[in-house]
C-alpha cells in the first residue's frame, strides 16, 4: 500500500500539522484519532491492515489527520473561551487548509467521507453535519454526540456548533441540509457492551433526532458483548466500509 506523510505550517493554528495519506487511487476518506491522539493512531492500530485489499485495489484512500484535543476537549481545568476558540479553529484547519491541499495534491475535488472511532466519531458526525457540501459519507464508531459534559456551565455559539445533539435537535424540518444529508452515507454503530453507556444513549436520542427529521442514517447497535474498545472498532471499521464502497460502486 502507498503511504504518503505531510508536515505542512498551518496559518489557522500557527503550527506544524502532520498527517498520513494511505492509498494511491479510490474515494478519500478522512480519519479523526480518538481523544488525544495523533495522525499515525490507525496506523498503529493496524486498522488499515483490514481494509489493504480495498486500498491496494485503488477503491479507496485514507488521510489521517492530527488532533489538538490536549489543547480543547481534554483541557478540563483550562480557560474554556480558549478551549473553544482553539477547537473552532482547529475545524477551521481541516477545512480551509487540510482538506484542500490534500484535493490539489490529488487533482480530487470530490467529496469526502469521514470516519473515527470514540471522540473520532464525535469529531466525524460535527463534521458531515456541518458541511454537507464538503463531506458525502460518515461513519461513526462509538461516539457520543451531546457534548456538554466536557463545556459544563460555560456556554456560547461555538460550543452550540460543536454540539451535533444540540444543533439537530433544534434543525428546521424544512432545512436545505437535510436534502444534502439524505444525499450522503450516514452509518453510527455502537456497542451495548463494556464502556458503552452514554454512547448507546445518545445513539438512541441522534436516532430519534433522524426519524423525526426524515434523516436516512443507518444507527446500528450491536450485542451486549461488543466493547468500546479497538478489537470490535476493527471488526466494524471493514465491515461498514465495504458496505459503503458496495453502495457507492452501485450508485456510481
Amino acid at each position: 500500500m502507498q503511504i504518503q506523510y505531510f508536515k505542512e505550517y498551518s496559518q489557522s493554528l500557527q503550527r506544524d500539522m502532520e498527517y498520513k495519506i494511505y492509498g494511491h487511487a479510490g474515494k478519500i476518506c478522512l480519519v479523526i484519532p480518538t481523544q488525544n491522539n495523533r495522525f499515525h493512531e490507525w496506523e498503529w492500530r493496524h486498522m488499515y491492515d483490514a481494509v489493504q485489499d480495498e486500498i491496494v485495489q485503488g477503491k479507496i484512500r485514507f488521510v489521517s489527520c492530527d488532533s489538538i484535543d490536549m489543547e480543547t476537549w481534554s483541557n478540563c481545568y483550562g480557560d474554556p473561551l480558549y478551549r473553544f476558540d482553539m477547537h473552532e479553529t482547529w475545524m477551521n484547519y481541516l477545512v480551509d487548509e487540510l482538506i484542500p491541499s490534500v484535493q490539489k495534491k490529488l487533482n480530487d475535488f470530490a467529496p469526502w467521507w469521514v470516519t473515527g472511532a470514540s471522540i473520532g466519531a464525535t469529531h466525524s458526525a460535527n463534521l458531515y453535519f456541518r458541511f454537507p457540501d464538503l463531506f458525502d459519507g460518515v461513519l461513526g464508531l462509538s461516539g457520543i454526540y451531546d457534548v456538554s459534559e466536557f463545556y459544563g456551565s460555560y456556554h456560547n455559539d461555538i460550543t452550540y456548533r460543536n454540539n451535533p445533539m444540540a444543533y439537530m435537535y433544534n434543525l428546521p424540518l424544512d432545512h436545505p441540509y437535510i436534502e444534502k444529508y439524505n444525499r450522503g452515507q450516514m452509518i453510527f454503530c455502537v456497542g451495548q457492551g463494556a464502556w458503552e453507556d452514554q454512547t448507546v444513549s445518545d445513539l438512541r436520542k441522534l436516532d430519534g433526532i433522524f426519524q423525526a427529521k426524515g434523516i436516512h442514517a443507518w444507527c446500528d447497535f450491536w450485542g451486549y458483548d461488543v466493547a468500546h474498545d479497538w478489537p470490535w472498532w476493527q471488526k466494524q471499521f471493514p465491515y461498514f466500509i465495504n458496505h459503503m464502497l458496495e453502495k457507492k460502486e452501485a450508485d456510481d
